[in-house]
Formats: structure tokens, sequence, C-alpha cells
């Protein structure tokens, strides 16, 4: 099974050690930036990326369990505002998107030593 899926504004990661998935929503712009992290079922995760709108993608992802959010934006008179609304899933959450991070990592480092054997004609 893929362990992780994207679109344009969105993330999304199984995490088989746990059996559970997520998915980030993360907008950043000239006005600011807007985070939203989400506890997915594996419904939600199947049908991701079948869409032919990504933002279907996103309004599905909104349908699960919001687990933390942040907003810091130039209209935001307070400042940011971030929310953690379940802390155990959020930090779980953090630990599958550093091990996806390190996996293609080490993915681009062997794509690029092939790339480097290969003789130019």
């Amino acid at each position: 099974m893929k362990t992780e899926k994207n679109g344009s504004h969105w993330k999304a990661y199984f995490d088989p050690e746990t059996n559970r998935y997520f998915a980030e929503i993360l907008y950043i712009n000239r006005e600011g930036i807007e985070q939203f992290n989400y506890e997915i079922t594996k419904d939600i995760y199947d049908r991701l990326g079948t869409f032919s709108k990504d933002t279907d993608n996103e309004e599905l992802i909104r349908e699960a369990k919001r687990t933390y959010s942040l907003m810091n934006t130039m209209y935001g008179t307070l400042g940011p505002e971030r929310v953690v609304w379940d802390e155990e899933a959020n930090e779980l959450m953090n630990k599958v998107q550093k091990k996806h991070e390190q996996k293609n990592k080490k993915e681009n480092k062997k794509e690029n030593k092939k790339g480097k054997g290969k003789k130019k004609v």
C-alpha cells in the first residue's frame, strides 16, 4: 500500500506501524500561512486523489477529525493563532511526517548517485 499521497495543498500519510491515517492541508501565500492537520479514516485515504478537482480532496479531508490548526495571516489582530485539538494524534502525525521526509531524502540521494555514474554523450 502506498504510504503517502499529495495534491496541490494537501498531503496524506499512512503509518503501517500504528495502522493510522493523517492528512495536512497547507496554504502559504503573501498573506501568511494556514495549516490544518487531520486524523483521517482508511476510507478517506483510499478516496484521496480520485477526484478531478483537487479542492474536492480538501473537502473530503475536512470531514475528518481535526488535530491541529495554525493561522498566521496579516488579517490576524492578535498574531498567530495555534490550536492543538488532539495532542497525541498531532505528535504521531509529526513523527510520521519526519519518517517520510527521511525516506524521501534517502531515495533522492540514491537517485542522485545513480545519475552521477552515467556518462554524458
